[in-house]
């Protein structure tokens, strides 16, 4: 099942950054995924399937829908 999400949303991660944080925000979406730390601002590109397995939720949806 796909995770649903979009650009700027906020997902909570199941390991934290080593700055300390559990929070991301998503900044592009498609088969890639990019995500920036909401800590640090650090931005990292992972598979849309590696991001849905490393997700715990979904903290809040973006306003566009």
């Amino acid at each position: 099942m796909i995770m649903e999400m979009s650009v700027g949303d906020i997902l909570e991660l199941k390991k934290p950054h080593p700055c300390g944080s559990y929070t991301w925000e998503v900044v592009r979406l498609g088969i890639d995924c990019k995500i920036k730390c909401t800590s640090c601002q650090r931005i990292i590109m992972l598979s849309r399937e590696e991001l849905e397995k490393r997700t715990k939720k979904n903290l809040s949806k973006s306003k566009s829908e």
